[in-house]
């Protein structure tokens, strides 16, 4: 019996592409979305650490500008994801739903998030060459930060795991049947 399956995960023929939503079952936001709440919650981390360390330290310089760097990645990916998600809330939501609902909170939390994110990156870029440590001030704005991704990334778990919001879910699908053939996309009923 085969243990691995490749082909068809990594595989867009047969897959209809909608535009910045991606293509069906490979949607572009959720995978963008995994690097800003990372880089935010490490950011914040290294912030936190840095601060404690305090001036007598030169790793906590380092962890200072480290999480500046995780802001400025975070930030330019957060772009893509806020527009990814944007688009694909507007072209599969209907308005009144609770689907709806819970996309809105996500993404009103997340587009705040988005804006704290560019605020705290400039701030930092002004500071970063006459810091020694993380500024108070930043440190404060960085935990709020990855205080609501994490929020965010809740609303947005539940619209996934729980709503199946744009998934394709497989139903009685070949692909839960032994067989050593792989089902490819758009040919589920094989």
């Amino acid at each position: 019996m085969r243990k691995f399956s490749v082909r068809p995960t990594l595989t867009l023929k047969g897959r209809t592409f909608n535009g910045l939503r991606g293509w069906s079952g490979k949607p572009l936001h959720p995978p963008l979305t995994d690097f800003p709440i990372a880089a935010y919650v490490l950011a914040a981390v290294f912030d936190v650490i840095s601060a404690i360390g305090g001036d007598g330290h030169g790793w906590a310089r380092d962890l200072w500008h480290a999480g500046t760097f995780s802001f400025i990645g975070g930030a330019a990916v957060s772009l893509l994801a806020a527009l990814t998600g944007l688009w694909d809330a507007w072209k599969s939501s209907e308005a009144g739903t609770q689907a709806r609902r819970t996309i809105n909170t996500h993404a009103t939390i997340m587009l705040t998030v988005t804006v704290l994110a560019l605020i705290d990156t400039i701030w930092r870029l002004n500071d970063y060459h006459t810091s020694l440590v993380t500024p108070g001030g930043i440190v404060v704005l960085s935990v709020v930060i990855a205080c609501l991704v994490s929020l965010g990334a809740t609303f947005g778990g539940t619209l996934v795991y729980e709503f199946g919001f744009n998934v394709e879910a497989a139903g009685d699908s070949p692909v839960w049947h032994q067989s050593e053939t792989d089902v490819f996309p758009g040919h589920h009923d094989e």
